[in-house]
């Protein structure tokens, strides 16, 4: 028999799973859209070609590749990996948003500001908070080398993490040219190889980066300088005017910053909690001004941020943070039963009365017994019920009952709207 468990690293969403979700990305998209931000999709298969060579080593590893369809595959006679795969699965939204900037150049404004809210797909392994399959909730500016855009977005993510509920984050920020010049200082050549491993520092500490740093061949004496130009911190003329702009946030430069990905190239940002079982990163992103330009002969600036959309739903689940009306909410405002089989056609008059009438209402859906209706109402919650039977029919009433309090009334059909919105 199969298993009826969705696959490692994937999941199912129930109706209050997918409220709470609907919840968050409203606020998302409601804050985003307040700094003039627009929406954009994207398709959730790309070209491999478009994909790989822009993560960085590690992120190349963790691409869904997709094998070639029909004819086109041919397992015996492939001698490489791209005769297997030309398609794959969206890891991020940023790399595909560099190709969408770079095809319709033309068609965009001067300076391009997008949210977008889609699945992305990573072959990682799956951990507490990391899936497989997850959304991502990115916001972008494109063609500004400004710094205010980095404020901007910085005050954007912040924004919604208060709306949200949040008062124990942290934003901080480093500069890819500074780690850049302390990786070559310290006399380290592979400098992706030094910031994929200082971008564990959180997760392993100072002696798992070192050791990570002498297994990738850099000598003790680099990886000791490394280590304690990160230590003894610095700073810019960025870095010095973003902490500026952003007036009233709780930001701080990091030296220890990396942000593995390597096609970061100026100002890099994260957001991190500070308090309770998880303290960990909830968003991060940073300016990466030669993006663009690899799917085109223009170089294009841009800065952009995504939230860690998954990990704040699980810790505002932990924490208990939904508002009630999101926590506890119902599929219905009311449940209309059905008395007979002669009575379906008013009972479907009397739901949509009360849908016209902005309720939400649910319709049990064939003839029972009046026990088994009220049962079921309270099996989903639905706070109120209007029953019609032949008495209520012959004097154009309806019998309303309240399931929270036990409570019910027989009241004039045309007032039995007003009397549940009360």
């Amino acid at each position: 028999m199969a298993s009826t468990n969705p696959a490692r690293g994937m999941r199912d969403f129930l109706p209050a799973d997918v409220r709470k979700r609907e919840y968050v990305i409203g606020i998302i998209k409601e804050v985003y859209e307040s700094y003039g931000f627009e929406p954009l999709e994207t398709p959730a298969v790309e070209n491999l070609e478009t994909l790989t060579g822009k993560y960085g080593e590690e992120g190349n590893q963790l691409i869904f590749k997709i094998l070639k369809r029909g004819e086109k595959l041919d397992l015996s006679g492939a001698a490489k990996e791209s005769d297997l795969s030309d398609l794959a699965l969206r890891y991020d939204l940023t790399v595909p948003l560099a190709r969408v900037v770079a095809n319709n150049k033309n068609e965009l404004p001067k300076f391009f500001k997008r949210y977008q809210i889609q699945r992305v797909w990573r072959a990682d392994r799956p951990a507490r908070g990391r899936f497989r399959e997850f959304y991502q909730c990115d916001v972008d500016c494109i063609g500004s080398d400004s710094l205010i855009v980095e404020a901007e977005i910085i005050s954007a993510a912040g924004e919604i993490l208060s709306k949200l509920g949040f008062v124990d984050f942290e934003i901080r920020i480093n500069h890819r040219e500074l780690l850049r010049s302390i990786v070559a200082t310290a006399g380290i050549q592979n400098e992706t190889d030094a910031l994929v491993a200082l971008d564990k520092l959180d997760k392993i500490g100072s002696d798992g980066v070192k050791n990570e740093l002498l297994g990738r061949g850099i000598s003790e004496v680099s990886a000791d300088r490394f280590l304690d130009a990160i230590r003894s911190g610095s700073s810019n003329d960025d870095l010095d005017t973003v902490q500026r702009l952003c007036v009233g946030l709780p930001i701080r430069i990091d030296p220890s910053l990396a942000r593995g990905l390597s096609y970061y190239t100026g100002t890099i940002m994260e957001i991190v909690l500070t308090e309770g079982d998880f303290k960990g990163s909830i968003g991060g992103g940073g300016r990466y001004d030669g993006l663009i330009g690899m799917f085109g002969k223009e170089q294009i600036p841009a800065c952009g941020f995504s939230l860690g959309f998954e990990r704040i739903l699980v810790v505002m689940e932990e924490r208990g943070m939904f508002p009630p009306e999101i926590a506890d909410s119902t599929p219905a405002d009311v449940m209309v039963t059905i008395w007979s089989s002669e009575t379906i056609h008013e009972s479907l008059r009397l739901a949509h009365e009360l849908r016209s009438r902005g309720l939400r209402v649910t319709m049990y859906p064939e003839p029972d017994k009046l026990g088994k209706q009220i049962k079921y109402a309270d099996s989903i919650r639905v706070p109120w019920v209007c029953v019609l039977g032949d008495s209520e029919l012959a004097d154009s009433t309806v019998t309303v009952k309240n399931m929270r309090t036990g409570d019910q009334q027989t009241i004039a059909r045309d007032r039995a709207a007003s009397a549940i919105q009360k």
